[in-house]
């Protein structure tokens, strides 16, 4: 236990403000808040920071899509954000908004620093770019030809930016990671960053982008908006007052933060961009950084397109905040992906929480109300048998301590539910209903209710960071406020009415009922996707000539910000003109040599002074228009 209030500052990583987040996005505030309350509870004064980043290319293109601007987007899916964290009873401190006037001030204040003291300057980018991630990669980064991270389809991108010197401050980081050796945890994620990054080369990062417009003005340099990793990443510092200048009382109290609890995806960008920008800041590191693993439905990534998506607030709806809680806690490993399905969830719900702690708190309490009027004393001595549980009890304290203190959750969970397994043993062992048929046992019953409500004190008090809802049902019924950890602290109990805390389900019904829903949800998602079109006959569809054409030149449309000027060999000889409004989505150059399919008969129409004879073939997807192209095949050619 601290003897002084000694600061704790933890952070989550920020929420992108793209969609709703999926029980695997809440896994990061979840284990954050256990780690929190844990901390308050052995005496620290802790501060904890969540909250929603909401900048970006993504952003702009979606808020589009819905036909709203995007800070009315992001006010939408923020309030989402922070009602799904309150609903998992987060006891976060502070929720940031990387759209809080204070944010964006001090991130244009960070940008210029950085600028002036010449650890970034103006260039130009030139790779392979991820929409979804925001983010570019050289083809070698490239897995399959594809991101790495989100395993999307890139573009060919190229631009003016900003870069932040990574270079410059390598061999510095690299000293840093020797002399600090629990900087990453677990340690396989530190091995990753210095033999996948820093050993082979830290290549200068983007740091503004000049493609769109929703993002933080580059305030010397309004053409270009300040780039993720910069607005994002320096949230931990600005949400409590770090300036450039004068930073506040807060945040000299508060940093360096004592752990950054992230998704295992963006350890890279916590552990080299982040240190390297508050290296050429002058502020200190935080002192650890945790990438924990993934929660997946069953062993594949979660995606709305799969159907695979599982939100936290359906489930705590169904199921109850803490059988959320408890999952999330119990069933990701420290080092290895987690999963999660239906069967599993109920499965874990009735044999851990309704069979085994449930069922013990329940008759535990019932039996002291029944033979002793819900009152039981301290015993005086110890049978064998106390003596083991007691025993017991003393290392499952000692281990949780230490897989708490080591931030390794789901051991800690499964410590103490071997104790509340322990003591169900007891029962059998000591068998109460039958003492109790004797007036000469009556001491010795007193001793085993005793030694048994103890021990749910112990539990419910080693489960106040993990369920905590739960665990302060259990010290009300036991009538007790005492949350020490020390065997024996209580000197009588005087217990309350035995209520249910967690009631059995009956996973076949819950799992048909689910299933039944989620089936209504997709046929009225569907009907509403479903847009009625005129029929036409096989002889109108004929009437379309679809042709292949090679681009051999392409420019931007002079007052126009969505039209590309493409000028095409359609096997014809003669050239063809074709406007097509794809210009935030393709750079002249993307196009160039590339074939498309062109609808060829298309009546000729006049657009900003072109006459465009044809369109050319794209798609609607997520992540925005994508041009069809059919490269390898000969001009001209019929498609059909």
């Amino acid at each position: 236990m601290c003897k002084e209030k000694e600061k704790f500052y933890i952070t989550t990583a920020i929420a992108y403000t793209s969609r709703k987040p999926h029980i695997g996005n809440t896994y990061d505030v979840v284990l954050a808040d256990m780690i929190a309350r844990y901390k308050r509870m052995r005496g620290f004064d802790v501060f904890f920071m969540t909250g929603s980043d909401e900048h970006g290319q993504k952003i702009e293109e979606y808020a589009k899509a819905a036909g709203i601007s995007p800070k009315e987007y992001v006010d939408n899916i923020s309030s989402e954000i922070k009602a799904v964290w309150d609903g998992l009873n987060t006891s976060y401190d502070k929720f940031i908004r990387t759209t809080d006037d204070y944010h964006e001030k001090t991130v244009s204040k960070i940008f210029k620093k950085l600028y002036e003291n010449g650890d970034i300057y103006k260039g130009t980018y030139e790779g392979k770019y991820c929409v979804p991630c925001e983010s570019f990669f050289t083809e070698s980064q490239l897995v399959d030809g594809k991101c790495p991270d989100c395993g999307s389809d890139v573009i060919d991108a190229k631009e003016e930016a900003y870069f932040l010197r990574l270079s410059k401050y390598q061999d510095r980081l690299m000293k840093h990671f020797e002399e600090h050796p629990d900087f990453i945890a677990p340690a396989s994620r530190r091995n990753e960053m210095i033999n996948n990054f820093i050993k082979p080369g830290l290549a200068d990062l983007c740091v503004s982008r000049s493609s769109f417009k929703w993002g933080i003005p580059v305030e010397f340099d309004p053409g270009h908006v300040i780039y993720v990793w910069i607005d994002a990443l320096s949230n931990y510092i600005t949400g409590i007052g770090y300036d450039t200048e004068n930073p506040d009382e807060r945040y000299k109290k508060l940093w360096p933060a004592d752990l950054h609890v992230i998704g295992k995806d963006i350890v890279r960008f916590h552990t080299i961009y982040w240190p390297i920008i508050l290296m050429a800041l002058g502020e200190p590191l935080p002192k650890k950084v945790l990438g924990h693993p993934w929660v997946l439905f069953g062993e594949d990534k979660m995606s709305k397109s799969k159907g695979n998506v599982i939100y936290s607030d359906d489930l705590a709806n169904r199921f109850g905040v803490d059988a959320v809680r408890y999952y999330l806690l119990s069933e990701i490993p420290f080092t290895q992906d987690g999963s999660i399905t239906y069967e599993n969830f109920i499965g874990v719900y009735n044999t851990c929480l309704a069979n085994t702690l449930g069922n013990l708190v329940n008759r535990s309490i019932a039996m002291t109300n029944k033979y002793f009027g819900g009152t039981v004393t301290k015993p005086k001595e110890n049978t064998s048998l106390d003596t083991e549980l007691i025993t017991t009890a003393k290392e499952t304290i000692e281990n949780y301590l230490s897989f708490m203190e080591d931030y390794h959750n789901a051991d800690a969970v499964n410590t103490v539910l071997n104790l509340a397994k322990r003591c169900n043993k007891y029962i059998d062992e000591t068998t109460p209903w039958a003492l109790a048929k004797d007036e000469n046992n009556k001491a010795r019953l007193n001793d085993v209710l005793y030694n048994l409500l103890e021990c749910i004190r112990l539990i419910a008090t080693m489960y106040l960071p993990i369920i905590p809802g739960s665990a302060e049902k259990i010290m009300e019924q036991l009538g007790t406020k005492d949350n020490s950890l020390a065997f024996g602290e209580s000197e009588k109990f005087s217990v309350g009415e035995a209520t249910p805390l967690f009631a059995r389900i009956d996973a076949e019904k819950v799992i048909s009922e689910i299933l039944a829903e989620k089936e209504k949800e997709t046929k009225e998602e569907n009907a509403e996707n479903i847009v009625t079109l005129p029929q036409i006959s096989i002889d109108e569809f004929a009437k379309i000539e679809l042709k292949t054409a090679r681009v051999t030149s392409c420019e931007a449309v002079k007052k126009s910000e969505k039209l590309l000027k493409l000028t095409l060999d359609d096997g014809s000889g003669k050239e063809r003109t074709v406007a097509s409004g794809i210009a935030k989505y393709y750079k002249p150059d993307d196009l160039i040599g590339k074939t498309v399919i062109v609808v060829a008969n298309l009546k000729p129409a006049k657009l900003f002074g072109i006459e465009s004879c044809g369109m050319i073939l794209a798609a609607d997807t997520k992540d925005g228009i994508r041009v069809i192209f059919a490269d390898g095949i000969a001009p001209g050619s019929t498609v059909r």
